[in-house]
């Protein structure tokens, strides 16, 4: 009996240490599906080689074109993503490095994948034709009947043979009210803002002849800075002859507004938005071009004052202009600069009203917060995040892209003239090294604060008033696919 009441005591431990060892595995090992999925679910299997290749074709054609428009890596891949779903291949691959994009489409073991590359050769800001590319997307991702690729791709063909919404003339106007709109933010006289908007009007023109002789982008921003600083290093030559009409030229206002118009800083900014997105090596691709495009702006600054000081003009371009008091004079320029940035860009004029307005109000947040946070970064993360709801309000409301309404209220916020302020202080020698890397550091701070505001700004609209569920799936996958 004994040896029998042992039997059962060590089987009963037995079966509870077992039950205890289930009970400790089930809440310990994971019982669902991976959060994380390293492939895609299913294949392409049922889809014709003519099919993969005609909606190949046409996705190619659509991220070509985002990207040569001004839509941002992340953007791109998920309304390519969106498209491709639409004509039923799920397994498609999407890569954008920099200048080229790859789409993949895996059919299977039984089928070769097919996988194409295309070269993105312009990179432009054209906001109407890239409004007019969602427009065709949206009706062909929310078509009851199914559409043809082929139709499809005559029609994106359309939208890239029609004319730009104005004239070129336009668009010099617009950069003469930006660089004006610059010089407003800090209060000064009429006469500066006039000569800020003939220098951006007469760099333009030589930008653009330069362009299409072909000249590299380095030396066209040399070119750029050469005659801006030329003509504020005239400006001050006719003040020291004693033309009492120029006597409140200040020669640092017009470059600067010059520096601001040629727009290194949103270069800057949109890498920071890829690096945020999880696109590094076209972030590293975007910073790179900052850095040089900066520094064709330096060098041109920098022969220019030398050569006006051989022949006698004691011309002095500083690097800072200080911080405005003034907050309407600030919103002014910050609304001006809106404007410039809408014709610029090709957005239709109708719409420059409300972007003077959006961009007047980010910089009113700005100035409110940045004595609060003086940190770098902090303050332009807090006013990106306000034009990031806005511009996504705005967005549903009149169907304009998000990312030209987002660029429109940060532009005078963007870290164009610390970038330049960095750089401008290494080229003045080895001593000016630790003071450089501060600046920059500074300019990347702001970069990023900018950056990251507009994301989280979106994110959180979205979240309030929320997203089709065609997009939000294909932005769900693109993370996933990066």
């Amino acid at each position: 009996m004994g040896d029998q009441s042992s039997k059962r005591q060590r089987q009963l431990r037995a079966r509870l240490s077992e039950s205890l060892k289930g009970l400790a595995g089930g809440m310990v090992r994971g019982m669902g599906m991976p959060t994380q999925r390293i492939a895609l679910p299913g294949s392409d299997d049922a889809v014709s080689q003519r099919h993969a290749r005609s909606v190949i074709e046409l996705c190619l054609r659509v991220g070509e074109t985002m990207i040569a428009t001004g839509a941002s890596a992340a953007d791109t891949v998920a309304q390519v993503l969106r498209l491709s779903s639409s004509f039923g291949i799920t397994g498609m691959h999407v890569d954008i490095h920099f200048s080229s994009i790859t789409v993949s489409v895996h059919r299977g073991l039984d089928e070769d994948p097919i996988s194409v590359m295309r070269v993105v050769k312009v990179r432009t800001t054209d906001y109407t034709r890239l409004r007019d590319v969602y427009r065709l997307m949206d009706e062909i991702t929310s078509a009851t009947d199914p559409v043809d690729p082929d139709l499809a791709r005559q029609h994106l063909s359309e939208i890239l043979q029609q004319p730009h919404p104005y004239r070129r003339w336009v668009v010099s106007a617009g950069k003469a009210i930006l660089a004006a709109g610059v010089v407003v933010m800090y209060d000064a006289s009429f006469i500066v803002i006039v000569a800020a908007a003939i220098s951006a009007i007469i760099a333009d023109i030589v930008t653009r002849r330069l362009e299409r002789w072909g000249i590299s982008a380095f030396f066209v921003q040399m070119a750029a800075a050469f005659v801006i600083t030329g003509i504020a290093g005239l400006l001050y030559w006719t003040r020291t002859l004693g033309f009492e009409l120029t006597s409140e030229v200040q020669p640092t206002v017009i470059v600067i507004s010059g520096i601001m118009l040629l727009l290194s800083g949103i270069g800057l900014t949109a890498a920071a938005r890829d690096a945020i997105d999880g696109y590094y090596i076209t972030a590293s691709s975007r910073g790179l071009e900052v850095i040089m495009m900066t520094l064709g702006l330096a060098v041109g600054i920098s022969l220019t004052i030398g050569l006006a000081m051989r022949v006698g003009i004691p011309i002095d371009v500083g690097t800072s202009l200080g911080r405005t008091d003034n907050i309407w004079a600030g919103m002014a320029g910050a609304a001006l600069i809106g404007i410039g940035f809408t014709l610029t860009s090709y957005v239709r004029m109708v719409i420059a009203p409300i972007m003077a307005i959006l961009a007047a109000i980010v910089f009113a947040v700005f100035f409110i917060v940045s004595p609060l946070m003086p940190d770098p970064g902090l303050a332009p993360g807090v006013a990106g995040i306000v034009a990031g709801v806005l511009s996504y309000l705005v967005y549903r409301w009149i169907m304009v892209p998000e990312a030209a309404l987002t660029m429109a209220g940060i532009i005078g916020l963007i870290p164009g003239l610390t970038v330049y302020r960095g750089l401008y202080t290494l080229m003045d020698g080895p001593q000016g090294i630790v003071a450089a890397l501060g600046e920059l550091f500074v300019a990347l701070a702001v970069g990023i604060g900018l950056a990251a505001g507009t994301t989280i700004g979106g994110h959180l609209a979205r979240r309030s008033f929320g997203l089709d569920r065609a997009a939000e799936i294909s932005l769900r996958r693109a993370r996933r696919t990066r």
